[in-house]
């Protein structure tokens, strides 16, 4: 199957400084058909106000994944890192043990990220933050695996059975990415796209909308017009 859930169908929370739209349950946000996808727990598509942000707050066993899509979010935590990660990168979080964490958008502009938060496979494991700076080439025409679990070369590590890819089509650009079967979501940060799999009638999203794949050994990508795409790929839950 594959499922288009339109931006506008999100859930929604607006607090002033931050606009925030919630892919699944979360915060005020309940709906018991989207509580997870696999192992994928959280995708919020947040936009934070100049020099605003989260104060410090806790999390404990999750491994989170910040990519930046426009402007930059500011981290500092308990273990004394600190660290500023702008579009282009990612930053991700093994909550593990337990960790203490405040996000700040110290630019003179508004921030634009996906906050997404897979299950781990691991309990308990030590907390730790790292940033990395992809080259944006390596993305172009391709969906390259960023953070991952399953061993690709050059991404971050999770402890989680899953991988975030993202890449960058150019209008008429066309991809292929193997599923195997496993649950996926997929959502463009820019532009539009067009899905299709087999027999099955395409789908076009997008930026913003979600789309939800299940149970297709491989998907076909694409681009109605320049678009920039992030991918996740889990088992599924037990």
């Amino acid at each position: 199957m594959i499922e288009l859930r339109p931006f506008e169908k999100l859930g929604k929370s607006n607090h002033g400084w931050l606009d925030a739209n919630f892919h699944f349950s979360f915060a005020e946000y309940r709906d018991p058909k989207r509580v997870h996808w696999g192992a994928l727990r959280v995708w919020n598509n947040d936009r934070i106000a100049p020099d605003t942000g989260f104060p410090p707050h806790p999390h404990r066993d999750m491994e989170i994944v910040t990519y930046v899509i426009r402007g930059a979010i500011t981290h500092q935590d308990h273990l004394g890192n600190q660290g500023r990660t702008e579009a282009g990168q990612i930053q991700v979080m093994s909550a593990g043990q337990g960790i203490q964490h405040a996000e700040y958008n110290r630019e003179d502009a508004e921030t634009e990220l996906f906050q997404i938060w897979i299950l781990p496979n691991k309990q308990g494991v030590p907390a730790r933050w790292e940033t990395v700076d992809f080259p944006a080439e390596a993305r172009d025409g391709r969906l390259l695996p960023l953070a991952s679990g399953r061993g690709h070369e050059g991404a971050i590590p999770l402890h989680a059975d899953g991988a975030l890819y993202a890449g960058k089509l150019k209008a008429g650009q066309t991809i292929r990415q193997r599923l195997d079967g496993k649950p996926a979501y997929l959502v463009p940060a820019k532009g539009k796209i067009e899905i299709r799999s087999g027999s099955a009638a395409p789908v076009i999203a997008k930026a913003r909308d979600g789309v939800a794949v299940d149970q297709q050994d491989e998907i076909e990508i694409t681009a109605v017009e320049d678009a920039e795409i992030v991918l996740v790929e889990t088992d599924r839950l037990n």
